[in-house]
């Protein structure tokens, strides 16, 4: 399995096992990991999965999409390192990826 680490504004770390194919905002979800609501369940059309990638893990998870750039828009205090955690998909190349969920979402 690959592991997420999902660290809140407090500062818990909370490592899950997460299914190659599946969504970071999936794997959240089926966790009960707090911060992420995904009011729209994974269609991008909402900014309540906001994440913050850990820097070390930017390259790796890539660049928003122009859509999800839109969606972006509506989240709480985006930074330059800020993704929908739906729109990032579970590869072994994630194993060990860390997020941080934002103070509140959009």
């Amino acid at each position: 399995m690959i592991n997420i680490t999902f660290i809140d504004a407090e500062g818990t770390a909370r490592t899950v096992e997460a299914e190659e194919g599946a969504t970071v905002m999936e794997t959240a979800v089926r966790n009960g990991i707090p911060g992420i609501e995904a009011e729209c369940g994974g269609a991008c059309s909402c900014a309540t999965c906001h994440v913050y990638v850990a820097e070390e893990w930017e390259a790796a998870t890539g660049q928003p999409q122009p859509m999800e750039e839109d969606m972006l828009d509506f989240a709480f205090d985006v930074r330059p390192n800020s993704r929908l955690s739906c729109q990032i998909r579970i590869r072994p190349e994630l194993d060990g990826l860390v997020v941080h969920t934002p103070t509140r979402q959009g």
